[in-house]
């Protein structure tokens, strides 16, 4: 939000005379003084005027979840249980989901207040690894892993995929790699090539990796390097 639009929204006074007071200095973020009334501040930052503090920084949150099947990737849901359920009551307000996962599908899950450093985390075209293990229905075939290579054509979204890697671990099992992370896109995949995916589990979304102590429906607190490598 514009710093000029804070102060007049919290102070009760014209969006003028918060411009006055931004450009007499008299205005400070996180201690900071500005003078550009139209600077973007966002929630975490704390915002004075003449020493007195309109707007406390509201604390950022970062978690990973390693969901289960089962529950949707959703705040809420008038049918099926979501993964805010599996969080305590006092940490969910305010907090989204970076990255959805369908409901069958298993493993690392990120959610934060955040949005800024969340778009950063799973915009397409930042190409963040995201890392899945896949059983598929039928054998990979080589032809699978060539087309995966090249990319497959979403006619939907009217593009072609970026180049994705599979490591096969068996006839029927792998670990793919992808670089954008758009709507069901592992499935997606498979089923372009006529194949179905029968069990997906998300290992790692670049350096943020799911541990393996980690059991289903636990969550922790991102550290502030896994936090630092989105940023």
């Amino acid at each position: 939000m514009m710093l000029s639009r804070i102060i007049s929204n919290q102070n009760g006074i014209s969006r003028q005379r918060a411009n006055a007071l931004i450009a007499a200095g008299k205005v400070t973020v996180d201690g900071r003084v500005c003078r550009d009334a139209r600077e973007n501040v966002d929630r975490f930052a704390r915002v004075a005027v003449e020493g007195r503090t309109i707007r406390q920084a509201m604390p950022a949150c970062y978690l990973m979840l390693n969901k289960p099947a089962g529950y949707l990737s959703a705040t809420e849901d008038d049918i099926h249980p979501t993964v805010m359920e599996l969080l305590d009551p006092g940490i969910r307000e305010g907090l989204h989901l970076a990255g959805r996962l369908d409901r069958a599908s298993t493993g690392l899950l990120i959610l934060t207040n955040d949005g800024q450093w969340s778009r950063r985390l799973t915009e397409p075209a930042v190409r963040i690894p995201k890392v899945y293990l896949v059983t598929t229905e039928c054998p990979i075939t080589e032809e699978t892993h060539q087309r995966f290579a090249a990319g497959i054509w979403f006619e939907y979204e009217q593009l072609t995929t970026s180049p994705a890697t599979i490591e096969e671990l068996g006839h029927c099992q792998a670990r793919v790699t992808i670089y954008e992370g758009r709507y069901h896109q592992v499935k997606r995949m498979f089923h372009a090539v006529g194949n179905r995916v029968t069990s997906l589990h998300r290992e790692s979304m670049g350096d943020i990796r799911l541990p393996p102590e980690l059991e289903p429906g636990q969550y922790r607190a991102l550290t502030s390097a896994e936090i630092d490598s989105a940023s």
